[in-house]
């Protein structure tokens, strides 16, 4: 049944989850709906560039498990947006778990191309571990609280068993690898350290089936495509709001109000789908009165950081023609570390590699170098010159060729853009599911005799297994345009009909 809702709903954020729940509501009826956007363009951590002639993701970059269960995968494939192969049953049917088998090379610090016959099995047993790591569901049965923790100890346990009758320097160069995995896995999760992984809230990310694609058009293809099905004056941008006035006495007071820089805006319901790091930032001044303690102790527990790209042109490859993923390891990491001792002079090193932007006929010479946490927060704060120099002394180093010299470099700066504060979520340590149900209920909480819905909740980080991916945001901006959907539906349910005269 089609509804005619009155009902003034306001959005705070035009990103992907913003843009999803004001798409369902308009659809449903609704016919005041406003999308209230800090910056000057939608899209949010979805942020597509050009490096010379080429298309770049600076933010989201690929439809992590593109399948039939995947909203992203179907939008962008409706709007005809990917590349044929990843519309291929056997492309969505690869089930890779978040570990997409790219052909990688190695390079060691010492400046030599390494075998990856002599790496495989350090890998292969990290990448055991990291599966063994979703059996420990909920907390209290983990032997760890973090991740790291339990890969380095399980690790050492093994490679004493596993690799007790190899020389020393190949056992040496393995454990070097774990580092390098370590650190690969930071960038993954958006985390400085994987010691800031909760152990027991780790399994709660769920995977999709299919192979990891890009958009060569842009990932922001999508974003457009969906605000032109928009009513046109729905979005107003370069206005930040301030603080969200809701009501928690018994007054009958129906509005929430939206306090902007120069105006006050009222509303019925809004919901807010601010990244989780403005959240933490912010959430004090941002709500009136507070949020209530449970949802802020979830705020602080779950997980925020920092991953960075940094990305490389050069004139001819220094790589196989068929390498996807470039892995450098650092021979004096045998330690199983994934932070450096002094951010200030070997930041670079948190760097684990780059991936190769596919295909060559497309891209030229592209990489794409990756790197979280604290030395990545370090990076933003240098000039591209300086930035630029390191990445070149780095490839220098690793390749023993003292002439290779980049065309161009080009860096992204999350933790400093004052809208997100980082990149995407994670469970923290003594993180549950728990929190991220906390994180997704609306104010007032349930139970009170107040106006309900007030505030409602949407963003990667509020998804109770999909959080830090495209598909997890999308999901959550239609759950809650769905809450209120559905409160509409059975208020008008419960009206007696009026007898038509």
């Amino acid at each position: 049944m089609a509804m005619s809702v009155n009902a003034k709903v306001v959005i705070v954020g035009c990103g992907i989850s913003g843009i999803a729940a004001a798409h369902r509501l308009v659809d449903a009826g609704f016919h005041h709906v406003q999308i209230v956007e800090a910056t000057a363009r939608s899209g949010g951590r979805i942020k597509t560039g050009k490096l010379g002639d080429n298309i770049i993701e600076i933010g989201a970059n690929w439809i992590h498990g593109p399948s039939e269960e995947n909203p992203v995968f179907c939008l962008a494939r409706q709007y005809g947006l990917l590349d044929p192969e990843a519309l291929t049953p056997e492309n969505q049917e690869m089930d890779v778990e978040g570990h997409p088998p790219w052909v990688p090379n190695f390079f060691s610090s010492s400046g030599s191309k390494l075998n990856a016959e002599d790496i495989y099995p350090a890998q292969d047993m990290f990448l055991e571990l990291m599966s063994e790591i979703s059996q420990f569901k909920s907390e209290g049965e983990e032997p760890w609280a973090c991740v790291g923790d339990f890969i380095r100890s399980e690790a050492e346990q093994r490679a004493a068993e596993k690799w007790k009758d190899i020389d020393a320097a190949t056992r040496c160069l393995r454990l070097c690898v774990i580092s390098n995995m370590l650190k690969v896995e930071c960038c993954v999760n958006g985390a400085h350290s994987m010691d800031e992984v909760g152990l027991g809230a780790y399994g709660l990310y769920k995977t999709l089936p299919g192979m990891d694609c890009t958009f060569p058009g842009g990932y922001e293809g999508l974003v457009k495509n969906l605000m032109l099905e928009l009513p046109s004056g729905l979005v107003t941008y370069n206005r930040p709001v301030r603080c969200v006035h809701w009501n928690n006495t018994e007054k009958k007071e129906n509005s929430v109000m939206i306090e902007c820089d120069d105006e006050m805006i009222t509303a019925d319901h809004v919901i807010v789908t601010v990244p989780l790091g403005y959240l933490k930032k912010h959430h004090s001044t941002l709500f009136s009165p507070p949020l209530p303690l449970h949802k802020l102790h979830s705020v602080e527990r779950l997980g925020f950081g920092t991953n960075n790209k940094i990305y490389v042109e050069f004139d001819s490859p220094w790589w196989d023609a068929d390498c996807e993923v470039i892995y450098l390891l650092w021979e004096d990491e045998d330690g199983m570390l994934d932070q450096v001792p002094d951010v200030q002079r070997s930041w670079i090193k948190k760097l684990f590699g780059f991936t190769v932007l596919k295909p060559t006929e497309r891209y030229g010479h592209i990489l794409c170098g990756w790197i979280a946490g604290h030395e990545s927060e370090y990076m933003e704060t240098l000039s591209e010159q300086e930035v630029t120099h390191t990445v070149t002394q780095l490839i220098r180093r690793f390749t023993g060729n003292p002439t290779i010299t980049p065309r161009k470099v080009l860096r992204s700066q999350w933790f400093h853009d004052p809208w997100t504060c980082g990149s995407y979520s994670y469970p923290g340590i003594g993180c549950s599911a728990q929190d991220l149900e906390n994180m997704m209920e609306p104010l007032p909480t349930k139970g009170s005799l107040l106006q309900p819905l007030q505030v409602l909740f949407a963003g990667e980080a509020t998804h109770p297994c999909y959080y830090s991916t495209v598909h997890g945001a999308l999901l959550t901006g239609w759950r809650e345009a769905d809450r209120l959907i559905s409160h509409y539906s059975s208020i008008s349910a419960s009206e007696p009909r009026k007898a038509k005269l």
